[in-house]
Parts: structure tokens; sequence; C-alpha cells
């Protein structure tokens, strides 16, 4: 059987390592996991089957994870993660999306196997995967058992990534150009939206000669003419007019590993208001990248980039950036740390953030970004499209 294993088993070995350590630390003795970027992290499991109830079972005297999910993924299982087939169970599909049976009562035998009846269990209980139904699935089926909320145990220890995880985040940064390359390429007048989404998700799947892409975990965000002002618009089947902005935000995903871009492209000639705007939008996220060392905290780099935006009379409500790594549905975020006022998490090389200092005025949006992996002295782009806006 094949394997599609991307990291060396020393690799997962100290993943592992570290999260026990933190149960430890709280007193958990098993941990449930139910994030597929989780699962990801500690298994290499990678199939797109978390629509159904799926788990990965941390016990600290249990010498590997166990995954459990239907019995058809089962083949995913053997062929993506390091598991021995022993650690590796499945539930028959009897269970799927039933009336009267519950995945959750299969995985409760498990822990019941590991010993976990009267265990201290950590769930993920602001997860998007852990519905409120499994948890009370879990609890009635283990009553003596002490539930404990283990949300972001995880997350927290999957902020710093190793030089191998940056070196997959690299190539994601690659795909990512790629497909903004390409997207600024095809803005043009007459061209349908849906054209420009479709070529996008052509190129981020199809990538560089060298390597090709994954699916992405978010549809890029197209926000054009009036749309321009809302971040999370989607695209229309209308074509582009002879004059407007495109907001564009997209990424590049390898191996799950998700990079994540913005730029502001204007169809015709932008007013000289428009351009000053970018310019100063520019300046004030090269000052925000400048701050970026390790030692200083999330709070102290927003601040920079707030004094820059401050000299030309602009605030900014929100956030200027968020970590990025291993992405699923339906988001990209990894949900710790935050680039913003009263953040105070120390960075560390390794960590990797889209610093996404988006400007959404009253009749005005412009988006132009920079993720980037900090470093022993600083910060690395992990993404080469030029820092300025984009006139076609």
């Amino acid at each position: 059987m094949i394997k599609e294993i991307h990291f060396e088993l020393s690799e997962f070995q100290t993943r592992l390592a570290a999260v026990k350590k933190q149960m430890v630390r709280r007193g958990i003795d098993i941990l449930l996991l139910s994030e597929p970027p989780n699962q990801n992290y500690l298994t290499g499991y990678n199939a797109y089957s978390f629509y159904t109830p799926q788990m990965v079972i941390v016990a600290q005297d249990h010498a590997e994870p166990i995954w459990i999910g239907r019995f058809m993924d089962r083949v995913s299982a053997s062929m993506t993660t390091y598991l021995s087939e022993d650690n590796i169970r499945a539930y028959p599909d009897t269970y799927v999306q039933s009336a009267t049976l519950s995945a959750y009562d299969f995985m409760a035998g498990i822990v019941k196997e590991l010993g976990g009846e009267r265990a201290r269990i950590g769930v993920e209980m602001g997860g998007y995967y852990y519905p409120a139904r499994g948890h009370a699935d879990l609890t009635r089926a283990l009553p003596n058992a002490e539930f404990i909320d283990a949300d972001l145990l995880v997350g927290w220890i999957r902020l710093v990534k190793s030089p191998a995880e940056v070196a997959i985040m690299r190539q994601a940064g690659q795909l990512a150009d790629a497909a903004m390359k390409r997207a600024i390429d095809m803005v043009q007048a007459s061209v349908r939206e849906c054209d420009v989404a479709a070529a996008i998700y052509h190129q981020q799947i199809s990538g560089t000669p060298e390597f090709g892409g994954d699916y992405p975990c978010c549809p890029p965000d197209l926000c054009i003419g009036e749309r321009s002002i809302a971040p999370h618009a989607a695209w229309t089947d209308d074509p582009l007019p002879e004059s407007t902005v495109v907001n564009l935000e997209l990424n590049g995903c390898r191996h799950r590993y998700q990079v994540n871009l913005a730029r502001t492209i204007v169809v015709g000639q932008p007013s000289p208001a428009f351009v000053n705007l970018s310019e100063i939008a520019v300046e004030a996220l090269n000052a925000g990248l400048e701050a970026v060392r390790p030692g200083r905290t999330c709070s102290e780099v927003d601040g920079d980039f707030r004094k820059a935006l401050a000299r030309h009379g602009i605030e900014k409500e929100s956030r200027i950036g968020y970590p990025t790594g291993i992405g699923f549905p339906p988001a990209s975020g990894e949900r710790t740390a935050s680039i913003r006022k009263g953040d105070e998490t120390v960075l560390k090389p390794g960590m990797v953030f889209h610093m996404m200092p988006g400007l959404w005025l009253d009749n005005v949006g412009i988006t132009i970004t920079q993720s980037f992996a900090v470093s022993d002295t600083g910060y690395e782009p992990l993404t080469k499209t030029p820092r300025k806006l984009f006139v076609k």
C-alpha cells in the first residue's frame, strides 16, 4: 500500500510528546481531538471525510494516537498516517447519519478500552467539528468520566512551526503567488467575475511546474465594485466594468499547509485619492513587518502599525494578523494568537502569520497583505508578489 506521509517519524513523535506534556500540566488523562488540523498534525491523516464523526485519541499510557472514523475511510488512514493498523479503528456505515446510532458511542467504547471510564477527558469545546450532540452522546456513554475543555491545547503547540513545516509553507507561498499572478493577468474589463474565480481555482491546484497544490480550505474573496468595502464577498457572473476596484484574497495550499495573500487590482484609472490610500496602506504594512522580531509581542507589532496609520488620520478597528498553518475547511486561521492591541503572545522563530491590515472604510476598501514566518532576526516573507496597488 502506498504511503503519503510528508514528515519523518521523529517529527510526529516530537509533536506527540509536546501534547502529552501539556496534558500532564492540565491533568488530562485522555485527549479527544475532533479538529481535522489537529488530527493531521499528530498523525498525518488527510482525507475529505470530516463531514462524518471522526476523532483522534491521545492517551497518556498509549504509545501512538488512535484514529477513529468511518469504515470506508480506514484505507486513507492507512495510507496517510504512520499509525499501526491496531491504532486505526473504524465504525460501520450503520452509524453514518443514523437516527438511532451514534458514532460517539463507538468512540466511547474505545475510551473504555483505554481504561477511561473514570478518566479526566479533554475535548475541543470550541472546535468547528465538535457538535453539541456529539458531546451529549459522549457524556452519556461515559457518565463517570470528567470532561475538561481542552480547546486549543494542540493549537498553541502548532503555533510554532518546525523547519520542515516552514519549508512546506514556502512552497504554499509560491502557489499563492502563482494564483495571484494568474488573477492579475485575468482581470480586465468585460471578463466575468466567475471566470476570474475559475482561473484562480485552476492555478491553485495546478500549481507550479515543480509541484501542485491542494484544495484550499476557503474560497477566494472577490470583492468587486461596491462589494470592495465588504471583506468576505463572493463573486457573481457579472462582467467587470470599464472602471472598478477588485479586492482579492486567496491562498496557496501545499500538503494542507496554507499561506494567504491579498491584493487590490484597479480596472481603469484610479483616482489620486485612492492611489494615496494604497501608499498609506503599504507604508503601515511595512511598518508592522519591520516591527516583527523574536521577543516582541503581537500587541507591540500592532502598535507600530497603528502609529504609522495614525499619522494619516486613519484608524483600523479589526486585528491586523492571524497565524496560519494546517488548513481545513472552514477557515485558514489557527484561532490562537492575533496581531492586535492587548495580545501579549511573544513572537518566536517558526511562527507564521498572515499580516492582513485591510482597510474597509465607509466608501472604499483596499487589501494589501503579507504572509511571513518569524525568523531568528525578524521576518521572512512567504510570498513575493510586490506589495503595491495593481492597475490594469
